[in-house]
């Protein structure tokens, strides 16, 4: 059985650890409510912005370019959206074995396979494996910026128009609420506009210039805002995942003390008790 003086080491050393845990909840809380306010009013525009693409492609006559190219896939990049750092769950683990598992699934139909890994854990995990890293991009969610989304579609946009790959998939964290976040995997490239359904089907906008020849710009555009959002998804799981982490954390620290604190009591009235004893049987030896 431990000492008390053991113990009480222990209810310091873990009360220093709750301190810390309870100080990382509040940082990630705070960043948590700016990355939901981000990925929701963000959310809207790509929607539209999707909505719109569809519209337009139905209006023109067999549209063509790079980026709408459908190949069978015979060279494919997934793109791996993961976190800088650790302590948030699960939130890296997840996205690690959907890649890893999607990529084992397309080399065994005789895919080649690259990575686009963001986050240093992603890429840290697959560096140490050997896995075929194209790109890599770490530090990117410290100061998150729409620039981060550009680079990356630029790179990709050029890689598939080269024919460099014939497919881009991204495997990210899907942000639901709070305590909820599922891996989702979403198809980047080649762009498959959605087509307008229910009353979509029935909107004439007005192109102001024509439609081909902004086209090419929405495009872009849609990719860029596709790319953007899932960036700021990935964030905001992050945030929550963590501070749901450092909470946990925080409340099996707050168990842990109350049975150290149990063990405290049993173990001082315990070193009472013997003292009591020896006082009465030395009290008792006098007598005699």
């Amino acid at each position: 059985m431990p000492t008390l003086r053991e113990i009480r080491r222990r209810i310091t050393s873990v009360e220093n650890i709750q301190q810390v845990t309870n100080a990382m909840y509040m940082v990630a809380a705070a960043k948590f409510r700016k990355a939901q306010a981000n990925i929701l009013a963000a959310r809207p525009y790509a929607e539209k912005l999707d909505a719109l693409l569809g519209h337009l492609v139905s209006q023109l006559n067999n549209p063509t370019h790079p980026l709408l190219d459908v190949r069978e896939p015979q060279r494919l990049c997934i793109v791996s959206i993961g976190a800088d750092r650790g302590l948030c769950g699960t939130f890296n683990s997840n996205v690690i074995r959907e890649t890893s598992q999607r990529i084992a699934q397309y080399e065994e139909q005789g895919i080649d396979v690259t990575l686009f890994c963001v986050g240093r854990r992603v890429r840290d995990f697959f560096a140490k494996r050997q896995y075929n890293i194209d790109r890599e991009y770490v530090g990117f969610f410290r100061e998150l910026s729409f620039q981060h989304a550009l680079d990356m579609t630029q790179e990709l946009s050029a890689v598939y128009a080269d024919k460099q790959v014939d497919r881009v998939e991204v495997v990210h964290n899907n942000f639901k609420s709070a305590i909820t976040q599922t891996v989702v995997v979403s198809q980047l490239l080649p762009i498959i506009p959605r087509a307008p359904v229910g009353d979509a089907l029935f909107l004439d906008y007005l192109y102001e210039p024509q439609q081909n020849e902004i086209f090419e710009s929405l495009l872009e555009l849609h990719l860029n805002r596709q790319m953007w959002t899932l960036l700021l998804d990935s964030d905001a799981a992050e945030q929550a995942a963590r501070m749901t982490a450092m909470d946990n954390a925080s409340k099996n620290a707050g168990e842990l003390i109350d049975e150290l604190i149990r063990q405290r009591n049993r173990a001082r009235q315990t070193v009472i008790t013997t003292e009591i004893l020896e006082i009465v049987s030395g009290a008792a030896a006098l007598e005699g």
